[in-house]
């Protein structure tokens, strides 16, 4: 990956989430999430067969396809270097899942873009309302999420993983 820098160029596509650079950047955001647990819980990484199983089974890319849903993937210099998911939930509302920027790249305005793109393309899926939820623990999420107008709100779901709710009032679209 080349040197990056905030001058650095994004761009940011929904793409298949199938596609060979999507997977990939789905098994490296898989990989540091179940190794910051890991870490927290077991003090060590995800066991390299635990890994495995955990992304095969995995099925958020599945529920990333267009009508209901896309895989935003971001490029840095060219490179996919980032990504994020939008699933509508119901009308009027989606849900923004796996957000991730390589750590390499952390720190250039990817998580800016990605959000960005998240909105434009929520209103184009007719959603007002974005909800998301993660982990205590991914506190740099959190504070791309406040940057972002997200604000802490009660569970609108539940799961092992969800600790933290938000969610974001989008302006109307332009139709």
């Amino acid at each position: 990956m080349p040197r990056m820098t905030a001058l650095t160029r994004w761009t940011v596509a929904a793409e298949p989430a199938g596609s060979p650079e999507a997977r990939a950047l789905w098994t490296a955001y898989y990989t540091e999430v179940s190794d910051r647990w890991y870490r927290l819980h077991h003090g060590s990484d995800t066991p390299p067969d635990e890994l495995a199983r955990g992304i095969a089974a995995d099925d958020g890319p599945e529920q990333l396809v267009p009508p209901r849903g896309l895989l935003l993937v971001a490029r840095l210099a060219g490179e996919a270097a980032g990504m994020a998911g939008l699933a509508r939930l119901e009308p009027g509302t989606a849900e923004v899942r796996r957000v991730f920027v390589r750590p390499a790249a952390r720190g250039t305005g990817g998580g800016s873009a990605l959000m960005a793109a998240v909105d434009t393309a929520a209103t184009a899926l007719g959603a007002a309302r974005l909800v998301l939820d993660t982990r205590h623990d991914l506190v740099e999420s959190h504070r791309v999420y406040e940057r972002h107008g997200f604000t802490r709100t009660e569970a609108y779901r539940e799961g092992p993983y969800a600790e933290r709710w938000y969610a974001k009032r989008l302006p109307p679209g332009e139709g």
